[in-house]
């Protein structure tokens, strides 16, 4: 089965039920696949054909759906885009990807009118000074031509960031991504009767692959908010009466933190809370739990290049093996754990969490080197590195590839170490990740200004403000002399960790 075949399947099952629920309306089964085929319509007339790539840069909304849909049913490939991005890093991923056409959500039309990329450029939601919409061309859009669409032709290309510091676009088929959502689903048992909540950003590989995915599969709804807050996350569980939600560890925690009235919002109809994008401390968890008045609590593990699919840490794990990232693979994923020797890693030894999945990735976009250098033997070698302990528990220690997580984005040390060094009176930069109990992890630059230069951390912000996203952007700035070096020259990152600890 492919994506589109799901969806017009869901459509003759599911027709009139409630698919998309958005700031109080109803998009049903029947009326998605309707609209989706209006928007392959309007694809083909821009001159869209099997093959193509169509980018997408939105917030939780309908019109990503449908867009989304709709590139699939043309034939194309979907192209998700983080919305908050700036203009240069949005023209790199539509270049690289060769992307035909960019969507983009209403209230980014700042930073889509600064991308330079030539492409037809099209406001997803209502209409924009400059650019026409997409919504208001849906209506008049010319007759859908069905395509034929294979298994394995390519549905997405999520693109991730790699230690170069430019992204790598993982190619995801419509097989992957439906495996993903199977996945997701058999781990937390989704079913047609749930209610997902999808406050995370819809483009992320897991909130889409494995939460929607899943949903969709089994015929579900799902609760969309525009962007995630505190209040609005806490308002829609109890209106929608959601069952199902994924979030990164600090989207439990605002609202503890943030609203005054937490404790009369009314969640007991959710069955099921998910969070991913790094693990909690038991003293955390327990809080948690108890705030929410819930123990059904699943932390999932996985990587853009597998789907998402990685392992669970199941309920009845949360305390007893907090901050793991569970013992076992999910449903049609297996896991190993190599030493550097490239032998098995036994108990309280640690090794690369290597991974095979049915929802793998095909390769990176036009890097093929890079491809052949992330798998051996047909297994993905995710670079992070994992302890495992008496019990067979894995539990992350360190990342070979110097990523840094950070409220469940994805930031990597090199892409903000070569923005930071093209600032004028930095003559060298290390980029590190430091603990954090709400965030997982911040930002943190250790800058060497050039010789007679003086650089504050107000310069430093000032000047990334407009060249990396938000969170992207250091929260702490040391400003140093030298920093420490091997012999052959390269930084020693656990210095810093250290003297910043």
């Amino acid at each position: 089965m492919n994506l589109v075949q799901m969806l017009d399947m869901n459509a003759r099952k599911f027709g009139p039920k409630e698919c998309i629920r958005y700031a109080g309306n109803t998009l049903t089964y029947l009326e998605l696949k309707q609209k989706a085929e209006q928007a392959a319509g309007l694809f083909q007339s821009w001159g869209i054909v099997p093959g193509d790539k169509v980018a997408l840069m939105s917030q939780n909304t309908p019109a990503f759906v449908v867009a989304f849909y709709g590139i699939l049913k043309a034939g194309a490939t979907v192209v998700p885009i983080n919305h908050k991005l700036m203009a240069p890093e949005v023209d790199y991923i539509l270049e690289h990807s060769e992307s035909k056409a960019l969507l983009f959500d209403g209230t980014l039309a700042p930073v889509a009118s600064k991308v330079q990329t030539n492409v037809r450029k099209v406001a997803t939601d209502s209409p924009v000074e400059g650019f026409d919409s997409f919504e208001s061309e849906l209506a008049s859009s010319p007759l859908f031509r069905p395509v034929n669409v294979s298994d394995d032709s390519i549905a997405e290309i999520l693109y991730t960031s790699g230690t170069t510091g430019k992204p790598k676009g993982c190619l995801h088929t419509h097989r992957n991504v439906i495996m993903a959502g199977i996945a997701g689903a058999l781990a937390v048992k989704i079913n047609e009767n749930d209610r997902t909540l999808m406050a995370m950003p819809i483009w992320h590989s897991s909130p889409l692959n494995n939460w929607f995915m899943g949903t969709q599969y089994l015929g579900g709804t799902t609760v969309l908010i525009r962007e995630y807050h505190p209040l609005h996350f806490l308002q829609a569980i109890q209106q929608e009466k959601c069952t199902v939600y994924f979030g990164a560890p600090i989207s439990y925690i605002m609202p503890i933190q943030m609203i005054p009235q937490f404790q009369d919002f009314d969640l007991s109809s959710m069955r099921c809370w998910i969070y991913g994008g790094g693990p909690m401390a038991a003293d955390t968890a327990l809080m948690v739990m108890e705030k929410y008045r819930s123990d059904n609590f699943y932390q999932v593990y996985g990587m853009t290049e597998a789907g998402p699919t990685g392992t669970v840490l199941q309920p009845e794990e949360q305390i007893k093996k907090a901050g793991s990232i569970g013992s076992k693979a999910l449903p049609g994923a297996d896991l190993r754990l190599i030493k550097l020797d490239g032998t098995e890693a036994g108990p309280n030894e640690v090794g690369e969490i290597w991974l095979k999945a049915d929802s793998m990735m095909n390769g990176y976009f036009k890097n093929e080197s890079a491809t052949q250098e992330a798998f051996s033997r047909g297994w993905y070698k995710t670079g992070d590195m994992a302890r495992i302990d008496e019990d067979g528990y894995l539990f992350i220690v360190d990342r070979i590839k110097d990523m840094i997580v950070t409220g469940g984005e994805n930031v990597y040390s090199k892409e903000v170490e070569d923005v930071i060094i093209s600032c004028p009176g930095v003559m060298e930069v290390a980029v590190i990740g430091v603990p954090n109990p709400q965030w997982g992890e911040t930002v943190a630059a250790f800058v060497v200004p050039a010789k007679d230069q003086q650089i504050t951390a107000d310069t430093l912000k000032t000047f990334l403000a407009d060249k990396l996203a938000k969170y992207k952007i250091p929260r702490v700035f040391e400003i140093v002399e030298s920093l420490p070096h091997t012999p052959s020259g390269k930084i020693q990152k656990y210095q810093l960790r250290e003297k910043i600890n």
